[in-house]
């Protein structure tokens, strides 16, 4: 069955969907409506869908789609509820119960007749969050039914009928500021958490401090400080304290609103007012500024970032950054926290993330609200290194990283650098930087890929740049368990894993010892450093050489300069397979000069430098001329080599000679049937992978012997 998703955007449930029908099975491809109705009309042509979803739309589709195919709208709402503002309305009204229709398409908004409908009793957070949870699993699940129905001939959809009871919504306007608006010495706590929340993560609350407009995000309630309602009453984590009429809320994220502006964290925003004395009168009369000791178990203020719990042997590690973005400085703060955990008497340490987000890798909002964005880049992606250098290298613990919510970029690497790897059904991971204008990425990402799930699909995942499911991540090896997709139940499976392995000293220890070995061998094979020089060198030139990362950056911050067109990698019905194996310089492999390598011999030295340097042009070839070209210089710097040390073998005698020679033949062997692939359009750049490891163990092992040989007939001959 073929199935299309026409969406406004390449969005979180759109994603959702995606990777729900492509696990099971479905012929499934992406068509964005971007308001070209001639562009959406030929993808529908082209991909010729037997049904055709809608997870989220901004636009109307034409009728000439709905007229001639079954298109099924989701809309966050309960049966009867109609408008573009549906859930924001529930929200600040505080709807006990919500739900999610899919409908099918009509002319007028959300009037089509309903396929399925399911509900969910509301939750006290954030619009982004509900949706995130509740309005997305409410929506696979009436996804599932509805597919049950599709070829059913006894099925009738329900039309919309306000005369039946079970429709128990309604046709609600589209929620203005106005209906947002708070009043600062009217409203109490809980109405405006409700309202802001209705507003989090779009639009915000419309607000005024100190006579100037901002949009107020990131809301959490103060439980102890009072103050003058509206007054700024205290700062900490970059957070600022308001006063209400009965206590008080943080406010975690600000938002100018100038027609160019960005969603930072509040103090940020206000930082020169804040500390301009004659603006503190426009504020409060004191504003406290309460630091947290971030050294102590348990979440202190509200709005703390960072936090853990000590439950016995085991550690819990908290980091909910706001939309899963970790600056420099958090990143800094996380890896403070995290080496304190290292000096506690525990055996496992469990990185729970954020429930919503765990993490989405360098804060992108930070970088471009820099003076110097690419400075501020180069530092935000060396942070993030050295947290999970971190991780890698802790020796001593078991650690654990709990997925709880989606995890992309920089942040689904972070994941996978622990020992252990537990996400909750229906996460979603996107291992891949290349969206964000072509971004090589970091984070030790060419090690720990390619060590759970194999070269060949680190490349598939990197390259083909789709999001994959928890069930997904599972079966190629990417994770280690998928556990419930309930929040409540999932954090229960952690404790009990995690006390598993507590709870069996004996087997902990030998893990351990296992763990300590495999990074041993590993760091032999392949210096972590070697990795990370690597990846920051493509980075550099990422941040320094052009402007594609820095376009595509301001593009995706600032919500400008969309793409006209769907992009290919997921409109497979606009895709191409023309051309040979070419990587871009996004591609995992690469090959890296290690200081082990080196013998002391310049001219030896510099041929096998050489070497690697040739194995990287090879695999960047563009098109099949390039790749014979390569192939050629390759072989030939090879064999003229070969043919040198030989000649000194005989010369000198070496014991070892007829060994050494076999190597030599083997590894040419290899680049002749690497020759042979690439002719007959076969070849795999695992091969030239294979071969310059062989390569680096040959010059570790056998030149090695050759080298102390020849240095010891010097010195006896002399």
């Amino acid at each position: 069955m073929r199935i299309l998703l026409i969406s406004s955007a390449f969005s979180g449930l759109t994603q959702r969907f995606y990777t729900e029908l492509d696990d099971a099975g479905y012929t499934v491809s992406v068509e964005l409506h971007l308001g070209n109705v001639e562009q959406l009309m030929e993808g529908v042509a082209l991909f010729k869908p037997d049904l055709i979803l809608c997870p989220f739309l901004t636009r109307r589709l034409p009728p000439t789609i709905y007229e001639h195919y079954t298109c099924l709208i989701v809309h966050p709402g309960i049966k009867g509820d109609r408008g573009a503002s549906s859930l924001d309305w529930a929200m600040q009204t505080g709807e006990l119960e919500w739900g999610v229709s899919l409908l099918e398409a009509r002319e007028e908004m959300d009037t089509g007749d309903i396929w399925v409908n399911k509900t969910f009793k509301m939750r006290t957070a954030t619009k982004s969050s509900v949706f995130y949870r509740e309005v997305t699993q409410a929506a696979v699940d009436c996804l599932w039914e509805a597919l049950t129905y599709f070829h059913a001939p006894d099925f009738r959809p329900q039309p919309l009928d306000y005369d039946n009871p079970d429709f128990k919504g309604r046709l609600q306007p589209s929620m203005k500021q106005a209906d947002r608006a708070i009043d600062w010495k009217k409203h109490k706590t809980a109405d405006i958490l409700k309202r802001i929340n209705a507003a989090d993560g779009s639009p915000g609350v419309l607000d005024e401090i100190a006579g100037k407009p901002y949009y107020l995000f990131n809301a959490h309630k103060e439980l102890h400080l009072t103050g003058k309602a509206g007054d700024i009453i205290a700062t900490a984590n970059y957070a600022i304290c308001r006063a209400t009429v009965d206590g008080a809320v943080w406010i975690g994220h600000l938002k100018p609103q100038a027609e160019r502006s960005i969603k930072l964290p509040a103090a940020f925003v206000l930082q020169e007012l804040l500390a301009s004395p004659p603006a503190f009168k426009l504020l409060s009369k004191g504003i406290k500024h309460l630091d947290i000791d971030y050294t102590r178990a348990g979440q202190q203020l509200p709005c703390q970032e960072v936090w853990y719990e000590q439950e016995n042997k085991v550690a819990y590690l908290h980091f909910p950054f706001h939309n899963g973005g970790m600056s420099t400085e958090q990143c800094r703060l996380l890896l403070s926290v995290y080496q304190h955990l290292l000096t506690l008497p525990v055996d496992v340490i469990v990185l729970m993330g954020g429930d919503d987000n765990w993490s989405n890798g360098i804060h992108l909002n930070h970088i471009e609200a820099a003076d110097n964005p690419a400075e501020e880049s180069w530092l935000n992606i060396n942070a993030i290194d050295d947290i999970i250098y971190q991780i890698i290298t802790t020796l001593d613990k078991v650690t654990i990283s709990a997925v709880a919510g989606n995890a992309g970029a920089g942040g689904a690497i972070l994941a996978i650098a622990s020992d252990c790897i537990f996400a909750r059904e229906g996460v979603i991971f996107n291992p891949h930087y290349k969206n964000m204008g072509e971004l090589y990425g970091s984070e030790y990402w060419t090690y720990l890929l390619p060590k759970r799930v194999g070269a060949e699909m680190a490349t598939v995942l990197t390259e083909q740049r789709l999001p994959i499911s928890a069930k997904k991540a599972w079966r190629i090896g990417l994770i280690d368990k998928v556990l419930d997709k309930q929040h409540a139940i999932f954090h229960a499976q952690v404790k009990h894993l995690a006390n598993s392995y507590t709870n069996n000293p004996d087997n902990l220890r030998q893990l351990l010892d296992q763990k300590a070995k495999t990074r041993c061998f590993d760091e032999a094979v392949k210096a972590l450093a070697s990795y990370r020089q690597f990846e920051l060198i493509l980075m550099y030139a990422n941040f320094y050489g052009n402007d594609a990362y820095h376009e595509a950056r301001r593009n995706f911050v600032y919500k400008t300069g969309a793409d006209k067109h769907t992009p290919d990698n997921i409109a497979s019905h606009r895709q191409t397979h023309k051309g040979t194996n070419k990587l871009s310089l996004g591609s995992l492999y690469h090959f890296v000069w290690q200081d082990q390598y080196r013998l002391g011999d310049d001219d030896i030295d510099e041929q096998h430098k050489d070497l690697f340097e040739l194995a990287n042009k090879l695999v960047a070839s563009s098109n099949k001329n390039e790749l014979n070209a390569n192939i050629q210089l390759l072989y030939q710097h090879v064999k003229a080599h070969f043919a040198a040390e030989e000649a000194l073998m005989k010369d000198i005698a070496f014991h070892g000679y007829k060994g050494h020679e076999k190597e030599h033949q083997l590894m040419l062997e290899k680049l002749t049937a690497i020759n042979h692939k690439i002719n007959n359009n076969n070849w795999q750049q695992a091969d030239v992978e294979d071969f310059v490891d062989k390569w680096a163990k040959h010059i570790v092992n056998s030149d090695m012997k050759l080298d102390a040989y020849v240095k010891k007939e010097s010195v006896r001959l002399n």
